[in-house]
């Protein structure tokens, strides 16, 4: 069993006073192995019902919602289930097949007798959103998002120590070098793992056999699997459709990445999109990639001004792959060897930057960059924190980063901001920036902040004496 960050998240879900959990993210990302083992692994009884191949089992949610009701209903169905209460979790894989079920997660809340999880791929996507003609249970649900396996995870599934992590960690948070051979090691493994990506069945044929054409197979296998369910939705009568259309033109925009990404300036052009009809329409199939979490957007900005998403300009982006391995599955065969020889610049650092897109993204980051009109400056990133704009630049191998400088160095212009430049190097300076490593993209801190405001005193307040 891969060890997944999410494990702990599950863990203290169930610690904790708790809503129904929906767990989201791109298929085969691991949803269902994960929810399953922890059932296994906390509690006596789990229920499992897969809601995408059992269409009988839909019926259970066709009722009134009584909890006692849908259980009758589920044995009924389902002999083996067991639900016994305080100590019985309920699985709802692929959650967005049955909008019933999804609207019954209210009435299992307030029941309260059983655990509940559910899984879905689609859920948000177009064609999922109008069947819920019983309501989606607002506040009466929580829900998590699963990404593709991160760096850290990739190494701590490797076999490399905690002790060395923190050593790692420690360095890149205090700005110190990271010893010779352990920064070579995880170069080397970063360089590994861009090419085998996070997705779980792709990291488990490498991590048995490290053979990366056979990764490669599982990757073109893995990104087939998802093209199969493009276009797939559900009906107002929870039937399954399918939109022919709305399948060409997501397949279309997925197969254009790679083209997208080798150009100087790596803006999303709907004119390389191999598929009949205007940009408009060609924005369907876009849209719906992000939809599926299969891709991320940057969106470039008029000025590096906080906030960032008030400055962004909606017409122009860039796109990348929400996992670097599915990408490089779709680029030459050559690509992967180039890689481990540490050349970073094939497709002209589109590599160096999807590492950065998909590493920030899996984090929460919104992304954002700077082309100026004129073409020049261009920074990879800007980033939010604490009311500054931070430039971040993605270099394939150790160049210098000119339109950082640039802007660095006229501050008259652009203002003052601090910056960083992720390069094929080890823990250093610059001219008023600081130089971390490729790998360091897999020790992104999170940083979420308590909104825990003062208490105000209201038992003193009274009315004036010259107003009552």
């Amino acid at each position: 069993m891969l060890n997944r960050a999410i494990w702990n998240d599950l863990k203290e879900w169930k610690e904790r006073p708790h809503h129904p959990l929906i767990i989201k993210g791109l298929r085969q990302v691991g949803k269902t192995f994960i929810v399953k083992e922890f059932g296994k692994a906390f509690y006596p009884n789990v229920v499992y019902l897969d809601l995408r191949s059992n269409k009988t089992i839909h019926k259970a949610f066709s009722g009134n919602f009584d909890v006692n009701q849908m259980v009758i209903s589920i044995t009924a169905s389902v002999p083996e289930a067991r639900f016994v209460a305080g100590s019985t979790l309920l699985i709802l894989d692929e959650i967005q097949d049955c909008p019933d079920a999804r609207s019954s997660l209210k009435y299992w809340d307030l029941d309260g007798r059983f655990d509940v999880i559910a899984t879905g791929s689609f859920l948000g996507v177009k064609g999922f959103r109008t069947p819920y003609s019983r309501g989606v249970p607002a506040g009466y649900e929580e829900q998590i998002t699963m990404y593709p396996l991160s760096f850290k995870e990739f190494l701590k599934n490797v076999g490399v120590d905690k002790s060395v992590l923190d050593y790692v960690r420690d360095s890149l948070e205090s700005g110190k070098m990271v010893e010779s051979s352990v920064h070579e090691a995880f170069r080397q493994l970063y360089l590994q793992y861009l090419i085998v990506g996070g997705m779980p069945e792709a990291c488990n044929v490498f991590f048995a056999t490290h053979d990366l054409n056979a990764v490669r197979h599982v990757q073109k296998g893995i990104i087939q699997s998802i093209k199969d369910d493009f276009g797939r939705y559900i009906d107002e009568k929870g039937n399954v459709k399918l939109n022919e259309t709305l399948k060409l033109r997501a397949e279309a925009c997925l197969s254009s990445l790679p083209a997208q990404l080798s150009k100087e300036y790596k803006k999303f052009q709907y004119s390389l999109v191999d598929v009949k009809g205007h940009s408009p329409e060609k924005a369907d199939g876009l849209q719906y990639l992000e939809d599926v979490g299969l891709v991320v957007k940057a969106y470039n900005t008029r000025e590096l001004v906080c906030p960032l998403d008030g400055q962004k300009i909606s017409t122009e982006f860039k796109v990348y792959s929400a996992d670097t391995g599915l990408l490089i599955s779709q680029m030459s065969d050559d690509v992967p060897s180039s890689i481990l020889s540490g050349n970073l610049g094939a497709y002209k650092g589109a590599i160096a930057e999807n590492m950065a897109a998909s590493a920030f993204a899996t984090e929460g980051i919104n992304l954002y960059y700077f082309h100026a009109p004129s073409g020049s400056p261009e920074l990879d990133f800007l980033m939010e924190k604490d009311s500054k704009v931070i430039i971040v630049e993605c270099k394939a191998s150790n160049r210098k980063a000119t339109s950082m400088k640039y802007v660095l160095a006229n501050p008259g212009k652009y203002g003052f901001h601090p910056a960083i430049k992720i390069a094929d190097a080890n823990v250093g300076g610059g001219e008023g920036y600081a130089t971390y490593p490729l790998y360091a993209l897999g020790f992104i801190p999170n940083e979420v902040k308590k909104l825990i405001v003062d208490q105000v005193n209201v038992a003193g307040l009274s009315v004036p004496a010259d107003k009552r």
